[in-house]
């Protein structure tokens, strides 16, 4: 079993219940271990605080965790965990709590909203700090709510692990995490990549995009310039990949103008939509996450992984 943990944060909500049940799942097909983790509400926290402080030890040693009793008969048998999963209740800030713990983490998986979310918010204020912040991967596990069925469109990324990429920029770790993904799960890389075009009449902004193998792509095929050429820079990027992972097919997609919707469409029904953090040329009043992962972790319908680079924790 793999000595890096993966991480579920849960907080009692059937959004993290979720998120619990993906993270199984991962930790399973990683031969990982499992830890769930819970930053205790403020009301426990200023418990446990003044207990310390004030040395009374007439008050109960612990304040009551009805978390840990949940994680205890959901997972165990009410009185203790199966091997491999471990129970970790945290103090701090929600971000900050899992943004340390998650420093040793092969991967932090947590619901897209909290137990005290609005019912309108497409993703809660948490989830979007831990992915903006935590040195390892980050899956948000949508709520049931936008979970829709999969479209005609959606069905080419059916059961695939979803890259969204940017030839020239996006980092080695992100492309990396989703090959590795798609090596786990026995099942298909589908790469998308936006290319810029100018403005035309006749342009067809909504068109499917096209899934290309590598194959396809010999002199001579049908396909804008800028399309073919973006095709190309991907079969570039990702000539060491397949090298590395020779058992992972990989199709090729290319469209015009922003990738974001794209990506959202084929979360529909991927099993795993992988996105890098933010631009590498961020300055210092850039957004701590770029505009297509912000987008993407906004409206995906199923689990998107926001990937940070080595360049991040520096």
């Amino acid at each position: 079993m793999s000595n890096t943990p993966v991480i579920a944060a849960v907080d009692g909500s059937d959004h993290s219940l979720r998120a619990l049940e993906w993270a199984r799942a991962e930790a399973v097909r990683h031969g990982s271990g499992l830890l769930v983790a819970h930053v205790l509400p403020d009301h426990a926290q200023l418990y446990a605080g003044r207990r310390a402080s004030l040395h009374d030890s007439s008050q109960p040693a612990e304040f009551a965790d009805p978390v840990r009793d949940w994680i205890l008969a959901l997972l165990g048998d009410g009185s203790r965990l199966p091997e491999g999963v471990t129970y970790e209740a945290l103090e701090g800030s929600v971000p900050e709590a899992l943004r340390v713990i998650g420093s040793q983490a092969r991967v932090l998986v947590m619901g897209s909203r909290g137990r005290g979310g609005f019912a309108s918010l497409l993703l809660g204020s948490s989830s979007r700090a831990v992915a903006s912040t935590a040195a390892c991967p980050v899956v948000v596990v949508p709520h049931a709510e936008r979970s829709a069925g999969a479209d005609a469109d959606a069905q080419q990324s059916a059961g695939r692990v979803v890259l969204g990429l940017h030839a020239a920029e996006t980092p080695d770790d992100v492309l990396a995490f989703a090959f590795t993904e798609a090596a786990v799960r026995g099942t298909t890389v589908q790469v998308v990549s936006a290319y810029a075009i100018p403005p035309s009449p006749t342009l067809m902004i909504d068109s499917p995009f096209a899934v290309i193998p590598p194959e396809g792509l010999a002199d001579g095929g049908d396909g804008v310039p800028a399309e073919r050429e973006m095709l190309r820079s991907q079969t570039e990027r990702l000539a060491p990949l397949r090298e590395r992972f020779p058992d992972v097919p990989v199709e090729q997609a290319a469209v015009p103008g922003d990738p974001a919707g794209r990506l959202v469409t084929a979360s529909r029904a991927a099993a795993l939509v992988v996105v890098g953090r933010h631009h590498p040329r961020r300055t210092a009043m850039s957004l701590p996450i770029g505009s297509v992962a912000h987008a993407v972790l906004h409206h995906a319908h199923g689990p998107v992984a926001v990937v940070p680079t080595l360049k991040d924790d520096s």
